[in-house]
């Protein structure tokens, strides 16, 4: 096992640069997660990693070794690929065991380190049969175990289960989790999904157009964003935004109104100097986050335009005066229908603001 150090990397395609410069440190048995849009970068982060992309500028060392312009078959990673690549024509213990093979290892210690790796996944009923007679998660675990027997330094995943459905996307979900507490190994892995972000990781690199927006454990992203980028992507539904009017200073907080939307003055603390009056703001609220209107310390108007009851919650959509859209989580909603007008209560404490270049204040 090994960290791994990204040090101003930079990838350009001709004049194209589509990683901009990323600084980043893994330590030792982390759990890393690379969280973003399609097209932000994160995949070809990886291949660079990996080795299977060039590296046009900066360093990329592993365990301390600097790996920039090595093989990648001399890089000490191991790589899970969103397909799983599987020869159809042999045995799952064949596919496993398949790049010891490759390297010259001994039958008997293939065998063992296959056998291994197909307890810790599972994998001994199928060892005799081939991908055909697999189920798509059973394929993923033997792609799995193919990187486990190779005993990497550090395992890439490149989002391994875009291809399952939803109920094995879950069950993979908690496979993988398990995995790594107990190989302990230093994991990266990338997907455009931040429910798997938030679920697995030790910390979150959220990317954007090739360069991270934000590093962080999945909580304190969830609970401190920096930025409305961020503040969106991680949590779903996403956070809702609201456009307000700074309208006065108390201290390190801030007095916010939106009198077009029925919220009268509001404070939220400021992270930084609070903004000056008539500053023109972002209110950010989660949709878990909204309380009862009666007695909150303010409260927004919208009108219903759909109702999504999931058993035992139930989803509010709504759209405020101007047409921004607004969605509220209720546990208590039977009597809600499309059409009503609803007073959507601001808890102070849970609620955020950002400039109007995105940035939180």
């Amino acid at each position: 096992m090994a960290g791994l150090a990204l040090n101003a990397v930079k990838k350009r395609f001709g004049a194209t640069e589509v990683i901009t410069g990323v600084d980043l440190a893994v330590a030792d048995g982390e759990f890393v997660v690379f969280v973003g849009p399609s097209g932000c970068g994160k995949s070809t982060l990886l291949r660079m990693i990996a080795g299977l992309e060039t590296t046009s500028e900066g360093r990329i060392t592993i365990g301390g070794r600097d790996v920039t312009d090595v093989d990648p078959a001399k890089r000490g990673i191991a790589m899970v690929f969103q397909t799983y690549a599987l020869y159809p024509h042999m045995t799952v213990a064949a596919n496993m065991g398949f790049p010891l093979e490759m390297s010259g290892h001994p039958k008997a210690e293939i065998e063992a380190k296959v056998a291994d790796a197909a307890r810790i996944l599972h994998l001994e009923p199928y060892l005799k049969r081939k991908p055909r007679e697999l189920s798509g998660g059973q394929r993923q675990r033997v792609a799995i175990g193919r990187a486990i027997v190779r005993k990497p330094e550090v395992f890439l995943f490149d989002e391994p289960l875009s291809n399952l459905d939803a109920e094995l996307r879950v069950q993979m979900r908690i496979e993988i989790a398990r995995l790594h507490q107990e190989l302990k190994s230093t994991m990266i892995y990338v997907t455009h999904d931040q429910v798997e972000a938030m679920t697995l990781a030790s910390r979150i690199v959220v990317l954007r157009a090739g360069r991270i927006e934000q590093v962080g454990a999945p909580l304190e992203l969830y609970e401190n964003p920096d930025n409305t980028f961020v503040a969106g992507f991680i949590g779903s539904p996403r956070m809702n935004f609201i456009p307000v009017t700074a309208s006065g200073v108390d201290g390190g907080n801030v007095m916010v109104e939106a009198p077009a939307f029925g919220l009268k003055r509001v404070t939220i603390a400021a992270r930084g100097t609070p903004p000056a009056p008539g500053t023109k703001l972002s209110l950010g609220i989660r949709p878990e986050h909204f309380v009862a209107s009666e007695g909150a310390a303010g409260a927004v108007e919208g009108k219903v335009t759909v109702v999504e009851r999931l058993g035992g919650v139930t989803y509010i959509h709504a759209a405020l005066a101007d047409g921004n859209p607004l969605v509220v989580e209720s546990r208590d909603a039977r009597n809600v229908q499309p059409g009503d007008t609803g007073l959507f209560g601001i808890a102070p404490t849970k609620a955020f603001l950002f400039d109007d270049g995105g940035k939180r204040v």
